[in-house]
């Protein structure tokens, strides 16, 4: 038996770090939104007792790291069901270390896929409970659509669907791991100067001009700081170009999301973002294009 998950990419359009819990934890303000770019994750259940992760991209690893990984064991554990053998194959789109909750959705994914397979008819309450264990940011992944997020990124709350947008994402070479993010973030403080009100009101509002004016992600400022390793840096000046890029291309503003290093553009026309994409494909290997969606991971 098996089920193919459709796992999609999400992007946060507002991210603000507003403090740190004595556990280490830090406390967070974000509207993030799922888009049209997805993994595709295979569930099969076996005859045996095993966990298998198998993915296309050969620099995930495959082992009991991997979210999936960790997923598969979560379910058994909060459902109490007898554990069974379990194959994960992931065929990779969403970039790696992006800021794109790429491992997450998969994780998302696999939940999604056990709920069906094994009957245990767990309701998405249910889902999210399981996934409040594995990351901050599956939770998200299993709603979809448009949402605030608060504490440690797992308060969300929906709101309307993001106004009509038409959106080129570019990954750069350089990675920053969410641990150095966070690291360089707590160098800065948490001052909370900035709110995701613009976006909110653009988006309630329907305004796709007034949400782009509103994007802001404090993780930028933090990975061009002058004491932040050099391969830090280097990612902090590819991501100025790529927003300097996709602005001059159109769009109407750009931003970076998650920890990086993916940045994204927002164009109000098809053909605009599908020319700067092309634009962009000069400079960069890993440019996609995209749509926001009101929905969390799905059936194939």
């Amino acid at each position: 038996m098996k089920r193919t998950v459709l796992a999609p990419a999400k992007l946060n359009l507002f991210l603000d770090i507003t403090g740190r819990r004595r556990d280490g934890y830090h406390l967070v303000n974000m509207v993030m939104q799922a888009v049209s770019l997805y993994d595709e994750v295979t569930v099969s259940l076996e005859h045996d007792d095993a966990v298998r992760i198998e993915c296309s991209d050969k620099e995930v690893p495959c082992d009991e790291t991997n979210t999936a990984f960790r997923a598969v064991k979560a379910f058994w554990k909060y459902t109490g069901l007898p554990p069974q053998g379990v194959t994960v194959r992931i065929q990779k789109r969403i970039p790696s270390q992006a800021g794109m909750a790429g491992g997450s959705t998969d994780a998302a994914a696999v939940l999604y896929a056990l709920n069906d397979m094994t009957q245990a008819r767990l309701d998405l309450s249910g889902l999210v409970n399981i996934a409040e264990t594995i990351g901050a940011d599956v939770p998200f992944c299993l709603y979809g659509g448009t949402m605030t997020a608060e504490g440690i990124g797992t308060i969300l709350n929906p709101l309307p669907d993001m106004p009509e947008a038409f959106i080129v994402i570019v990954k750069p070479k350089g990675k920053v791991s969410t641990a150095e993010a966070y690291r360089l973030s707590d160098t800065v403080g948490y001052s909370r100067l900035k709110n995701a009100d613009k976006i909110v009101n653009g988006i309630c509002s329907g305004s796709l001009e007034d949400m782009a004016a509103g994007l802001y992600n404090k993780f930028e400022a933090v990975v061009s700081l002058t004491i932040a390793e050099p391969h830090i840096m280097s990612v902090g000046d590819s991501i100025k170009d790529i927003k300097r890029r996709l602005c001059e291309a159109g769009a109407l503003n750009a931003c970076m999301t998650g920890s990086g290093s993916a940045v994204y553009g927002l164009f109000d026309e098809e053909d605009t973002a599908d020319a700067a994409a092309r634009q962009l494909s000069q400079w960069y290997d890993q440019v996609f294009t995209a749509r926001p969606i009101p929905h969390g991971v799905r059936f194939r």
